[in-house]
């Protein structure tokens, strides 16, 4: 009867799917970071282009509100260049998290592709022992003609 195939490293290769499975959540939320900063940048600076667009068609400004305008004009820039900076650094965890996927994938395809090599191996000398069983068994069994 044939024994059933058993990898001696199955632990380890739980543990590498369950930290690849861990860097595919950290590379969607790193991804899902950047996408909510690129749309903040994207919000306010369609609210500083409305707001210049606004200002620029007032027929009258007073000193008051062109103070005011320049001081919102100058916190949305402000804003603006701030949200790039961290989608900057956003972007960069998000590439670190794509390399850490990278090599937890390889390193998790490595110890599949030893366990299928192994199993395949395994099969392959469980069909061998067992066409020798059959051999032995035949030659056994075999009772030349009387002449």
């Amino acid at each position: 009867m044939a024994k059933p195939f058993r990898f001696n490293l199955e632990r380890v290769l739980d543990v590498r799917t369950q930290l690849e499975e861990r860097a595919k959540m950290e590379l969607g939320k790193a991804m899902a970071a950047c996408t909510q900063k690129e749309q903040q940048i994207h919000r306010l600076e369609n609210e500083k282009n409305a707001r210049e667009s606004s200002m620029s068609q007032k027929a009258v400004v007073t000193p008051e509100e062109l103070w005011l305008w320049q001081a919102y004009r100058t916190r949305l820039v402000d804003d603006i260049r701030l949200a790039h900076v961290q989608l900057a650094e956003l972007v960069e965890v998000r590439e670190r998290c794509r390399r850490t996927l990278v090599t937890r994938a390889k390193d998790k395809k490595l110890l599949d592709k030893l366990k299928s090599n192994k199993a395949e191996r395994h099969a392959q000398e469980e069909r061998l022992a067992e066409q020798n069983e059959n051999d032995d068994m035949a030659s056994i069994r075999y009772q030349p003609p009387i002449v």
